[in-house]
């Protein structure tokens, strides 16, 4: 009989632990009015849903067992329920108004929803900090699918970039709260000039592709939205630390008032972030402080941002050349032997490092530049139904960069040579500095209105970029009769940038969703003065753009969605394109981008799943070609017809209570139809044309993927092994072998434990391991290629990323 009871006792187990079950129920307001659209989802999992038209959600397919079930809705607090399933269950919520607007409202109108038919992913706060200790935001959002993160330095502090779908930072829209980041005139964004606003970043969400619209530059590869801390019901204190190889450090102390009589927050932070650099000298030393005010009612938002960075880094900007990577000999003595170094700096470059090499060596040959950020974020709900917010904001930055130039032609730099009995000096050894100052202010405003089938936005901003270019020497051997501080050219900037939008959300039937998405673009830019060479710069070019966007999203069911869109955008030249332009050659004209999406989800409690199939298609893409101004210099030219065309795989899967996996994997196929290389001809002058037909885009591998493999080993303590593949990538669009990166797989092992002692809120350690294999490898090149005594070669810079290095920190919360 024992036996017996004790099979049973067994087979109820197994079928308990096989055994799925239904979690449904119903949301309302404390009125019982049902909430449509609210967001649900269950913790330690991939399930999440929506309410739909009657208010009511659904879960399928859970397995016996605890869960924490968590519910949001705008202008209801966050309600957070245990729930213990046994069996199918039925568990009708309600939500209590909250006496403070949400500050997910101020970023509603440049972001997508689940249901908006567009491939994103978020990041969230807690990963952000788990991830941030002093490597900058390209680094801390590498698990981003198609996603490839460079640093100059080696270290990922300092300069440090990335690319998305193959696509530069300069083709990518970045805002921080709805406002533009990018940089008017060359459309980059610099994460140096804002050092560790990761601590102050609450989310970030990253729409691949088009996206939908936004302010600012236009989105030709992703668009980037970062939300700035939001507020802190409760007064907080905290203190982070952490330090590393290669002299890393960093140190950010940060608080918060809580609510101050129901109404009132303020936050602040400071932070500094040093590096020694893996490169020789590549030195970085970052400071930065973040402010904020608000005011906050249950209808009301009013809040201030003020932030600031200052970036004092060494300059590694001109990487490794091959040959000293390779360690050929006779590659290096070619660069003097053709001109391309002196006799001094081959010698430097010879009794170098081969893989920290630094062509700069004078002691001064810094980046150094301040960038101030002022922002009003105003949000209001007029009804139940309907919200607006509007924004003002000023960005300044004053900075410039320092080189010793030796040998110089004084004429170069509008000083008299100088007379010395009956000899003339016609050259000199000089420092000079290139500076940048400039003003970037306007504002965006957006009005939003949510019915039950339907939410429409209509929104849009203004902003005017005022931007002074100008050098000075402050420094010459032979500087003849010139003053301290001498100029020698100055160049303007003034570019007006003016949008609107509407967005259209329509849920046609239960499961089918309809997107409309509509915005026209108007820019006027003019460019004044001199540039660096003494060319004239004067022009000016207006530009009008419409780009619209449709999609459809439907609801297979519970578990599985697809989702189809096509999305135009148009992207103006930056000032380099102009400014290198040959006037006499053909002018830089916009590019277009036609993106196709197909998409596929599906969810259950233990499994996320998602495919998302693109086929981009540019007319007139910008590139280098290898064709040159009438200086000399590289130049961006238009081509005809270029592709971008891949397959987005990602995964996640809960193997087991503690373990998890998550991975994503890009295949794709990036092309340039009938492509003509250039190549500067130093036997004969001018440049040899050459047809290559099809060929690859340069920086676009075929292949990259990104996996997390993440474990609770005990309380407290995840271990994670982050693992990035990128498969080997054209370093210039002729795909040429010669020429490349080659593909390369890093992994990185965190350790983060967490405690909770008593004379603290919250206690923090944290130890990375990167490079944990210690593989070598570059991830960014650049290069110029000549043809002398009939053969080709090239002058290059590679960009190799440190050994295995560790970082360790801890954070203190009070």
């Amino acid at each position: 009989m024992k036996r017996i009871y004790l099979t049973l006792l067994l087979q109820c187990a197994v079928y308990l632990a096989m055994a799925q079950f239904t979690l449904k129920g119903t949301v309302k307001n404390e009125t019982g009015e049902r909430l449509v659209g609210a967001n649900l989802a269950i913790s330690n999992s991939f399930s999440g849903t929506t309410t739909d038209l009657n208010g009511a959600y659904l879960f399928k397919n859970l397995k016996a067992g605890t869960y924490n079930l968590t519910i949001s809705y705008i202008g209801y607090e966050k309600l957070t329920q245990e729930v213990k399933l046994t069996g199918n269950q039925t568990l009708d919520v309600v939500m209590k108004h909250d006496n403070i607007l949400a500050e997910e409202v101020l970023v509603s109108a440049t972001r997508v929803k689940e249901k908006t038919p567009v491939a994103f992913s978020t990041v969230g706060k807690s990963e952000i900090q788990d991830k941030n200790m002093g490597q900058d935001i390209p680094y801390l959002l590498g698990l981003t699918p198609s996603f490839v993160a460079t640093s100059d330095a080696g270290t990922g502090v300092g300069y440090t970039n990335f690319r998305i779908r193959g696509t530069d930072l300069n083709r990518i829209n970045v805002t921080v709260n709805g406002i533009p980041m990018n940089d008017a005139e060359s459309h980059g964004t610099w994460w140096v000039d804002i050092p560790d606003l990761a601590s102050s970043t609450d989310n970030i969400q990253v729409q691949r592709g088009v996206g939908t619209s936004t302010n600012g530059a236009a989105a030709f590869g992703a668009t980037i939205n970062l939300q700035t801390t939001t507020i802190n019901k409760d007064a907080f204190a905290e203190y982070s630390t952490s330090a590393g190889s290669f002299g890393t450090m960093k140190h950010s102390v940060g608080v918060g008032s809580g609510i101050i009589k129901e109404k009132f927050t303020f936050d602040a932070r400071l932070s500094k972030v040093s590096s020694d650099g893996f490169i020789d000298r590549a030195s970085a030393d970052l400071k930065s402080f973040f402010l904020s005010g608000g005011y906050f009612t249950a209808n009301t938002i009013l809040k201030v941002n003020i932030f600031s960075g200052l970036e004092d880094t060494y300059q590694a900007w001109n990487g490794v050349p091959s040959v000293r990577l390779n360690n050929d000999a006779d590659g290096m003595q070619r660069y003097g032997d053709h001109w391309l170094y002196s006799e001094k700096q081959v010698a430097e470059m010879v009794n170098s490092d081969s893989r920290t090499y630094n062509l700069y060596t004078y002691e001064n040959e810094i980046d150094y530049y301040q960038q101030d950020h002022y922002q009003m974020l105003f949000s209001h709900k007029l009804n139940e139904r309907m919200h607006v917010n509007a924004s003002l904001f000023y960005t300044g930055g004053n900075g410039y960069y320092e080189q010793f130039k030796e040998d110089e032609d004084l004429a170069d730099y509008l000083i008299t040579p100088p007379v010395y009995g009956n000899e003339t000096i016609e050259t000199s050894d000089l420092i000079r500095r290139k500076w940048l100052q400039n003003d970037f202010y306007g504002m965006t405003f957006s009005v939003t209105r949510e019915q039950e089938t339907s939410d429409f936005t209509f929104g849009g901003g203004y902003n005017v970029y005022d931007g002074n270019h100008f050098g000075k020497v402050i420094w010459a051997q032979n500087a003849g009769t010139s003053g301290i501080n001498h100029e020698w050219y100055r160049g303007t900037g003034l570019k007006k940038d003016f949008n609107v939008y509407a967005k259209y959300n329509y849920e046609l039937a239960e499961n089918l969703n309809l997107f409309a998405d509509f915005q026209y673009r108007t820019i006027d830019y003019e460019i004044t003065g001199t540039d660096d060479d003494l060319r004239d710069l004067k022009q000016s070019h207006s530009f009008e753009f419409f780009n619209p966007k449709v999609g459809i999203y439907y609801q297979l069911n519970d578990q599985q969605n697809i989702y189809v869109n096509f999305a135009r955008a148009n992207r103006e030249p930056n000032r380099d394109n102009y400014v290198d332009a040959d006037p006499e050659g053909k002018q830089p004209t916009f590019e277009t981008l036609n993106d196709f999406e197909l998409g596929y989800k599906f969810n259950t409690s233990s499994l996320a799943l998602g495919v998302n199939a693109y086929y981009m298609l540019y007319q007139n893409q910008l590139i280098l070609t290898g064709e040159i101004n009438d200086v000399g210099g590289a130049i961006m030219t238009n081509v005809d017809d270029s592709y971008r065309a891949g397959l987005e795989i990602m995964a996640g899967m809960k193997l087991t209570e503690k373990l998890k996996w998550d991975v994503n994997v890009t295949l794709s196929k990036n092309k340039i139809k009938d492509f003509t290389d250039y190549v500067d001809d130093w036997d004969n002058g001018g440049q040899i044309a050459t047809e290559l037909g099809t060929t690859d885009l340069a920086f676009s591998p075929e292949v990259i993927a990104n996996s997390q493999i993440s474990w609770m080993a005990a309380k407290g303590l995840n271990v994670s092994l982050q693992s990035y593949s990128v498969s080997k990538q054209y370093i210039d669009n002729t795909a040429s072998n010669d020429r490349k990166l080659n593909g390369y797989l890093l992994n990185n092992l965190k350790m983060t434990y967490r405690v909770s002692p008593k004379f603290v809120k919250e206690l923090n350690l944290h130890l990375m391991v990167n490079n944990l294999f210690d593989t070598e490898y570059e991830n960014n090149a650049w290069v110029y290629s000549y043809v002398l005594g009939g053969e080709r070669f090239a002058m290059d810079g590679y960009f190799p990323q440190a050994e295995i290095h560790f970082l360790a920190g801890i954070d203190i919360k009070f």
